[in-house]
């Protein structure tokens, strides 16, 4: 008798929390990790104290991740010490004998953020050579170059990313529940797994347009997860 198909489960990371409800609907939802800003000029930035109070409202195998850009040293060991099972993500100009030493003091795993240019230009990122580059790093996390460090909501040009990466990758970006299964269908077979970071597409709508940055939406935490099911799903060709 043939075995059935089993789909792959797409970890999800929701990023730029600051609110205790916030972590609690998104843990809720059923995601994997969340992210707290510790730079000090993203609108979503928290202290590294704050974000401890936050990750105690987590639950076992639910990951804080910490992300930083450009940090200083002290800054990072301060910041594990508050928050002991906190994974890092260093999304600035952190050569890669940076990164291992940022990581390496704290005794954390990293991800490492690959900021693509938008536009035909992404055809010119050599990912093969960034992950062979930062390969000490768990996963390389895949973001779109903006103005500033992320959390600008804009996506690269996913097609352009080379057929085959030796990595494991976490897609970010422009990501929203209209388009995370198409980012997933077509990323996936590329690396070794998939896991998907959101964070504005999740946030109230500001009464002006845009979005209330770093207050997060229940309901589109939820359709988001509910979205990259689905997309498991139909690669796993289940109903």
């Amino acid at each position: 008798m043939n075995a059935q198909p089993t789909a792959q489960r797409t970890r999800i990371k929701i990023c730029g929390l600051t609110r205790a409800q916030d972590v609690l609907a998104a843990v809720s939802a059923g995601v994997d990790a969340i992210g707290f800003v510790l730079y000090a000029q993203s609108p979503r930035a928290v202290s590294a104290q704050a974000a401890a109070q936050l990750a105690q409202l987590l639950p076992p195998f639910i990951t804080p991740v910490l992300l930083f850009v450009n940090p200083e040293p002290g800054d990072v060991a301060a910041a594990c010490a508050l928050l002991p099972t906190a994974l890092l993500q260093l999304h600035g100009d952190e050569s890669p004998q940076t990164c291992s030493m940022l990581a390496g003091s704290a005794k954390r795993p990293y991800l490492r953020a690959a900021r693509i240019p938008t536009g035909p230009a992404g055809a010119d990122f050599d990912l093969v050579k960034y992950v062979l580059d930062y390969s000490q790093a768990q996963a390389i996390l895949l973001d779109a170059h903006v103005e500033g460090f992320g959390g600008g909501g804009k996506a690269f040009n996913w097609s352009l990313l080379p057929p085959s990466v030796n990595a494991h990758l976490v897609l970010s970006g422009g990501l929203t529940a209209a388009n995370v299964g198409d980012g997933i269908a077509l990323l996936r077979p590329r690396c070794k797994s998939l896991a998907v970071d959101v964070s504005s597409a999740v946030e109230v709508d500001a009464p002006g347009g845009g979005t209330l940055k770093g207050i997060k939406d229940s309901e589109k935490i939820n359709q988001f997860v509910a979205a990259v099911r689905a997309a498991d799903q139909r690669l796993a060709g289940l109903p």
